[in-house]
């Protein structure tokens, strides 16, 4: 009798990704940048070199993912096109308008996306997590609508941010107040991330088969 080969698993078959502090310097660290140089340069210049410095260190930080992975994670990479578009907007209109509506365009984005493709029974949140989760299609419906509405939520709160308070207090929410909260909210999912993972449910299923 020959021996079937065992099919590869998509939480055996992932590729290689970035974790741990090298994730977290490339994600935060043109944020870093934003905020050092506008506060360097803010009282004088503006806005403007924080942007091009911003913009400069997207492109550096999407470049190392690159080669390190070979790949571009879906999320900063949408986000590094939006920088590049309003950061250009910004610098060639001398309007900071644009840099500022660049983290509501990106959230109202990403919310949308998410919750459409749950209108056509597609929960993307999959493809963005798949190297990090394995999670059964209830909990990735769950967890893709809890992101959509979460991602709406910050570019609401950006636009209160940006509309009522100074460019100082605006690049300091988001620089500190955006991340912080993102990483509260996913900190938050961890139950629901616990209840639906695979492993869980299959090892649930066999003990009630024994």
């Amino acid at each position: 009798m020959t021996e079937t080969e065992a099919p590869t698993s998509p939480a055996t078959d992932r590729r290689p990704d970035l974790h741990g502090w090298r994730k977290a310097a490339l994600e935060l660290g043109p944020l870093a940048v934003f905020f050092v140089v506008n506060a360097l340069t803010g009282k004088t210049y503006g806005l403007y070199p924080a942007t091009a410095a911003f913009m400069v260190a997207t492109v550096v930080a999407l470049t190392v993912s690159w080669i390190a992975v070979r790949r571009l994670p879906i999320m900063p990479l949408v986000s590094g096109v939006v920088v590049m578009v309003f950061g250009s907007l910004t610098l060639w209109l001398q309007d900071e308008l644009f840099i500022k509506l660049k983290p509501t365009i990106v959230n109202v984005l990403f919310g949308a996306v998410l919750l459409g493709g749950l209108l056509f029974g597609k929960s993307l949140l999959g493809l963005v997590f798949e190297a990090v989760f394995d999670l059964d299609a209830d909990g990735w419906r769950k967890l893709t609508f809890r992101w959509g509405i979460f991602f709406f939520v910050l570019a609401a709160l950006n636009e209160v941010v940006w509309r009522n308070f100074s460019t100082d207090t605006w690049v300091s929410f988001k620089v500190f107040g955006i991340m912080p909260l993102t990483f509260l909210f996913a900190l938050s999912q961890v139950p629901l991330i616990q209840a639906h993972s695979v492993e869980k449910s299959e090892e649930s299923g066999d003990g009630s088969a024994a």
